[in-house]
């Protein structure tokens, strides 16, 4: 069996294993901040993926599942109740998924998610976020019930042999795995045996609501794209102006170079770069046509931080001004370094 773990800088684990002697491979719980190092383990071991695997509807990071489809042409697979209209295979308790003559076992485990499921093969168990090391997975997100996930543990992964490998979705120490017997003996939530008890216990852990809860949700249940992935996508179809060149072609004053400010009207009142004029984001598809009459001009787009008019400038693109572009950076770093700044009325 070949087998490697990967971890990203908010604990979020994920794994690749694959049958040696014919390189079927499978991608569990693959996070999109991780594809490139995904798809360059693939390439350097000669692997053919053949599933891309979410154990779960993750609520805490960005699944890299379509990513990783897009680039290797290998079904995403989730549990029959995941509500991702993007899945390829679902797949229910006790169905398996060959990898050469291995066998990936699928266990339903609900209580995490009502689509939680762990993938039991030869000797080790995946257990997304039903079971962690030392802990388990919260309850009280979207679709969680902590009844349903005693009954996960106590009536399908403790089952398990003792010796049996534990590699969880996620980490916060560092650490490589554990197994079915230490999680028994040490992990402090399965000493609460009785369903009541356990309820009890999770029902008042009061936990903070993950830093990524509401787009994670969004684009892992819809298929929807991330607000990174936007920015990336609008900053690869446009170039950028950096301050000193803008600072060179105030000098100038080229008629056939308009600075567009795109911030929001209260902002750009309280200051501005020089001779800019005003067409919030919000408004550009509207108004364009009113404020930017001729379409062969050279546009530099202004926000505050360099995000939005990065997105504006990729708008004005599919408009016609192929000379749009952004502001490497924002009027915060504008002002920060001293650059001039004028106020409107």
């Amino acid at each position: 069996m070949f087998f490697a773990v990967f971890q990203d800088g908010e604990g979020c684990k994920s794994y690749i294993i694959a049958h040696e002697a014919c390189a079927a491979a499978a991608i569990i719980d693959p996070a999109l901040d991780l594809v490139d190092r995904y798809l360059g383990e693939v390439n350097r071991q000669g692997l053919r993926v053949r599933y891309i695997i979410d154990t779960h509807t993750h609520a805490d990071h960005f699944s890299g599942a379509r990513a990783l489809r897009q680039a290797l042409h290998a079904p995403i697979v989730m549990h029959r109740y995941s509500p991702a209209p993007y899945v390829d295979m679902h797949v229910e308790d006790g169905h398996s998924l060959p990898l050469g003559d291995m066998r990936m076992r699928i266990l339903h485990t609900p209580g995490h998610t009502r689509d939680s499921m762990c993938i039991h093969v030869e000797d080790r168990v995946f257990t997304g976020d039903t079971l962690l090391i030392g802990c388990t997975g919260r309850s009280d997100l979207p679709s969680g019930d902590p009844a349903q996930l005693h009954d996960s543990l106590f009536h399908k992964l403790l089952d398990l042999p003792d010796d049996t490998l534990v590699f969880p979705a996620h980490d916060y120490k560092g650490r490589e795995g554990s197994t079915i017997g230490a999680e028994r003996a040490g992990n402090p939530r399965l000493a609460k045996v009785e369903q009541g008890a356990f309820v009890a216990l999770m029902n008042s852990l009061n936990l903070s609501a993950p830093t990524h809860l509401t787009e994670a949700l969004r684009t892992n249940m819809s298929g929807g794209k991330t607000v990174r992935q936007l920015l990336a996508e609008a900053g690869a179809r446009v170039p950028f102006m950096a301050m000193d060149e803008l600072l060179r072609r105030l000098d100038a004053r080229a008629n056939d170079f308009v600075i567009l400010d795109v911030r929001e009207k209260d902002a750009f009142t309280a200051g501005h770069v020089p001779g800019a004029i005003h067409l919030p984001r919000g408004q550009l598809e509207l108004r364009v046509n009113d404020v930017l009459r001729d379409p062969s001009v050279e546009v530099l787009t202004v926000c505050e931080l360099g995000k939005i008019s990065t997105l504006a400038a990729a708008t004005l693109h599919e408009l016609g001004f192929n000379r749009a572009t952004a502001l490497d950076g924002g009027m915060a770093a504008w002002r920060e370094q001293g650059h001039p700044v004028e106020s409107a009325p």
